[in-house]
């Protein structure tokens, strides 16, 4: 199994910092809470979030004019259960639910011998997802919250370890900084209970976004079986055509990943053409590889649909929910606490901020006015209309 060790233990390479990060602010919480202990408390992360959510979602349902689905369940997951929730974020089809979850369990855990035995497994599938686990884990630090089938998710991994860590960081009298830290602190929870109140309400959104990306991972399973049946002497003059780095010949699969991770859509045709391939509606790409992998642009041209259907519903989703936050809680003492205590920004800052798709909800909003959220669920919009709203509100009136 040696190759199979050796991409476990580069996984791992590439979440070490992400790593050593979450073992720091450990590390940071339980010094900051000895030392601000007896002093002054911080109320529990549950308390807050149970005691806002009512109010919040009565403030979305009045903003967005739409009903906030009920029975909507709060948890507040630690660092390892989180890991494994991203991995049910990851919209594959039934085929490869198993195997994402194995996978995602495994990276919780930092199982290295189950990562290389599930690479052996399936190596297909392990091409296509272990990116995920690297993109999804490297961003926990910075994710307050996430929506999925009803359930709302705080991270209480950061959202109870920040505060304190934030307080022992600016010193004694610990005192004298705290309102401004917990108001900061409640407004961090009353954002993250906002956003994901706000998901939860984009259900055509959310149903539009997972079949987008499931019918992506898909393809990308279909173009990882294309490579790995090549031959060693296309692998090689692909690999050198490209300029990849080079691999030893006992490492046959690292030779294929890196020919896989180089062109994947989602790499290739972004690096070559640029962010407009969202709104292209045919591709060309290189005879030389062509001809080499003549199966690759059909697969391209077959990745254009979904893919734009999921960034379009992505960008909707977070747009209308940046425009909504911004909207409900500009004038909240606590959130402006949070941007000043938390971000070391203020509200003027925060709210320039440029965003497609904010900036395509808030022209819609000053032509629709509440209208806007229920039509851009309704009838999401394409990448095209994004760029420009104007389409869309021609769209609108046909």
């Amino acid at each position: 199994m040696g190759e199979y060790q050796e991409f476990a233990e580069a996984l791992f390479g590439q979440l070490s910092v992400e790593i050593d990060e979450e073992k720091e602010i450990i590390e940071l919480a339980v010094k900051a809470r000895d030392n601000i202990a007896g002093k002054v408390e911080f109320r529990g992360l549950e308390d807050i979030a149970n005691e806002v959510f009512p109010i919040l979602k009565s403030k979305v349902e009045k903003f967005l004019g739409i009903s906030v689905p009920e029975n909507l369940q709060l948890k507040f997951p630690e660092l390892e259960e989180l890991k494994r929730i991203k991995g049910r974020k990851v919209f594959s089809d039934d085929k490869s639910n198993e195997f994402v979850t194995e996978l995602f369990n495994a990276v919780a855990k930092e199982n290295y011998k189950k990562i290389a035995e599930l690479m052996q497994q399936d190596t297909k599938k392990y091409f296509v997802y272990s990116t995920y686990a690297i993109q999804y884990i490297s961003k926990l630090t910075t994710t307050y919250g996430d929506y999925l089938n009803g359930e709302i998710y705080l991270n209480k991994f950061i959202l109870s370890r920040y505060p304190e860590i934030i307080l022992h960081k600016k010193g004694e009298p610990y005192e004298s900084n705290f309102e401004d830290v917990n108001s900061g602190y409640i407004g961090a929870v009353k954002m993250t209970v906002l956003e994901e109140l706000i998901h939860s309400a984009q259900e055509n959104l959310q149903k539009v976004n997972k079949s987008a990306a499931k019918e992506v991972n898909k393809i990308n399973e279909e173009l990882a079986g294309i490579i790995l049946s090549l031959d060693t002497k296309i692998v090689n003059e692909l690999s050198e055509y490209c300029q990849l780095q080079a691999v030893p010949d006992g490492f046959p699969y690292a030779k294929k990943a890196n020919l896989f991770f180089f062109l994947n859509p989602d790499h290739f045709l972004i690096e070559q053409i640029g962010p407009d391939v969202m709104t292209f509606t045919h591709v060309e790409m290189d005879p030389k590889i062509g001809e080499l992998i003549p199966e690759l642009l059909g697969i391209y041209k077959k990745w254009l649909v979904p893919i734009q259907q999921h960034h379009a519903a992505f960008t909707a989703m977070e747009g209308m929910a940046g425009f909504a936050i911004e909207n409900i809680l500009k004038d909240d003492k606590d959130f402006q606490n949070y941007l000043s205590t938390f971000m070391g920004t203020d509200f003027s800052s925060y709210q320039v901020r440029k965003s497609m798709g904010k900036d395509f909800t808030k022209i819609l909003y000053e032509k629709l006015g509440k209208d806007t959220f229920k039509k851009m669920i309704d009838i999401p919009p394409n990448t095209r209309e994004l760029k420009d709203p104007q389409l869309y509100l021609k769209k609108l009136s046909q």
